[in-house]
């Protein structure tokens, strides 16, 4: 049994939504670690490219592509993929992770709240995976790895937390159940669609994190807020060999706040 490379993701190429910041850079850093390409978009160009220099500073010399856009929409998310084909003709890993989050009270809850929540952290993951279908059976033909579509959802997809988040929660439960949906679907293909449900970790989403630890440390049973390496641990071991038999599952890399809830 080798290990070393049953983990591996050398000679791979790998898509992060929402890998400029936070969660996403999290997982675009564990990928490019275990030897894959990553390109990252994000929304905010400058951002994007930003991160895709600095991190291919780290890792090497363009391991990291920029490819700003908007996958909120269907458009937006052909606008990606033209502009991805110009770089590679196959796709071994998709990371679904771009996402939004909205607050309000629940009379005064807006419909554009709840739309842009729903287009992004719904819509967006199936319809990319969806229009991506063909270049990761290209990636599949090519390598004879099965390929992987990770979804990011959230331990709010699983239980309750105190905030009135109602379209952030609904949409994050939509992700679990989307992921079983799809897995079912593309496995017999060599797609294989698993799920990160992420709790607590430090980034502009989640301000409480990232801004107050101590406090937020206290409420986790293990004592702490995630740290980069938990996720990265928890995509690369999906997206590698290692998770070629976990399909349609939710990881939930939490601390134990979801059982404590």
């Amino acid at each position: 049994m080798d290990l070393t490379a049953l983990f591996s993701l050398e000679g791979r190429v790998a898509l992060v939504t929402g890998g400029s910041r936070g969660i996403g850079r999290m997982i675009t850093e564990g990928l490019l670690a275990q030897g894959a390409t990553v390109y990252i978009t994000a929304r905010k160009e400058e951002a994007c490219r930003a991160t895709a220099a600095d991190l291919s500073q780290q890792y090497g010399e363009g391991r990291c592509v920029a490819l700003p856009s908007d996958v909120s929409t269907t458009a937006g998310i052909a606008a990606l993929l033209d502009a991805f084909r110009e770089h590679e003709d196959h796709l071994d890993v998709l990371v679904n992770n771009a996402g939004a989050a909205w607050g309000a009270g629940f009379e005064e809850f807006p419909e554009s709240g709840w739309d842009k929540v729903m287009d992004l952290n719904v819509k967006a993951p199936f319809f990319l995976t969806q229009a991506a279908k063909a270049l990761l059976l290209a990636g599949r033909e090519r390598s004879g790895r099965l390929a992987k579509v990770i979804n990011i959802a959230s331990i709010d997809g699983l239980s309750l937390n105190p905030l009135e988040t109602y379209s952030y929660h609904a949409s994050k439960a939509g992700v679990v159940h989307l992921t079983k949906r799809l897995a079912v679907r593309l496995a017999p293909e060599g797609i294989i669609v698993s799920a990160i449900a992420p709790g607590a970790f430090a980034s502009s989403m989640n301000k409480e994190a990232r801004d107050e630890e101590e406090a937020t440390a206290a409420q986790i049973p293990s004592g702490r807020i995630g740290r980069d390496e938990d996720m990265a641990a928890a995509a690369v071991y999906l997206a590698s060999d290692a998770g070629d038999y976990v399909v349609g599952s939710t990881l939930t890399v939490d601390g134990g706040v979801n059982i404590a809830r």
